[in-house]
């Protein structure tokens, strides 16, 4: 990590996305799914990308690596990683990064593996491209890939396939993977999904340790608040393919800004909320529109929308490092 963090220290982030656009043709038309998405993540550091599901966060994980089908996605903007652009570095270049430098943990543990190959054959294919190491090789580093997760009795499970594990050994799996290579970056996609809320606390903090023990980076992709308390050092909220708010994850819980955050935050349950016993919990009224209205794209939802939301709202920092797209701050 010396190198990464001198880069740091020049003032070039460790992993920077500038007005990252994404538009899908479909059968109803051209779709945005992304409308200009930037954040930095800084060497060490775990930011969670929080929003309700279809607002972009998978999307933007998946354009950051170039994973998105081509023709159907048509992509736009800058993605640098250690200063090199990976939206215009060659297709070769993007595969020695892809998978060695930067990882990635899929959503879904139990669909997210190949039901025909065993668990050795999965982990081990990663060390086989990325290392060039012979299959007997590529299995013993599978194996201690396997331990460092938490997986008991490694090399028996290197002959077991998926359909033998549960899902939270599946999820320990799918993290072998991702960190064989020992990557820079590590991008995981709400890798608690379906996983009941002990599997989902024994991940999290597996994923700390292990965050820890290698100086990984990490970009948190999850709608799980709770999760974000625990994990993320800033927290980036997206809404309709735009982040709206970015913050301290403190300092978004303390002093939330913009009105789909605090919404967020209000349709939880918390402790600290001083709310009448058996009162229900508040929502967001409406849902994500299939064509987001011009202006502030959720002026549509907003109880404090007024004439001057029409006009797409500039970030307005309204505290050190607390960034929101909102007119109420102007």
């Amino acid at each position: 990590m010396t190198g990464n963090l001198a880069l740091q220290q020049e003032g070039a982030p460790f992993l920077a996305v500038r007005d990252l656009t994404v538009h899908f043709t479909t059968s109803r038309g051209r779709v945005r799914a992304l409308a200009g998405v930037s954040f930095d993540l800084n060497a060490g550091e775990t930011l969670g990308l929080v929003g309700e599901s279809g607002c972009g966060k998978t999307v933007t994980a998946m354009a950051i690596l170039r994973l998105l089908p081509f023709p159907q996605a048509h992509v736009s903007g800058e993605v640098r990683f250690l200063g090199e652009d990976l939206a215009n570095c060659p297709e070769a270049r993007l595969r020695q990064i892809r998978g060695n430098r930067i990882a990635m943990v899929f959503q879904e543990p139990m669909t997210a593996l190949n039901p025909v190959l065993t668990i050795g054959d999965q982990v081990a294919e990663v060390l086989r491209l990325h290392r060039g190491l012979n299959h007997e090789a590529a299995l013993r580093e599978a194996a201690a890939a396997l331990s460092r997760v938490g997986l008991a009795e490694a090399p028996q499970r290197l002959k077991q396939y998926p359909h033998q594990l549960s899902g939270g050994l599946r999820q320990r799996v799918l993290m072998a993977m991702a960190l064989a290579c020992r990557p820079d970056l590590l991008i995981a996609d709400e890798p608690t999904t379906a996983l009941d809320v002990t599997i989902q606390a024994q991940i999290l903090a597996l994923l700390k340790k292990l965050k820890a023990d290698m100086g990984l980076s990490v970009l948190f992709i999850t709608h799980n608040l709770g999760i974000v308390a625990q994990t993320a050092d800033r927290v980036a909220v997206m809404y309709a393919g735009l982040i709206v708010e970015q913050a301290l994850t403190g300092e978004l819980f303390a002093h939330p800004g913009h009105p789909y955050t605090r919404g967020l935050l209000s349709s939880v349950p918390r402790l600290d909320f001083n709310r009448p016993p058996g009162a229900p919990l508040e929502a967001i009224k409406g849902h994500l529109p299939p064509e987001p209205p011009p202006g502030c794209l959720f002026r549509d939802r907003c109880p404090e929308a007024r004439g001057q939301c029409a006009t797409p709202p500039p970030w307005l920092e309204v505290a050190p490092e607390h960034l929101v797209r909102c007119w109420n701050y102007a």
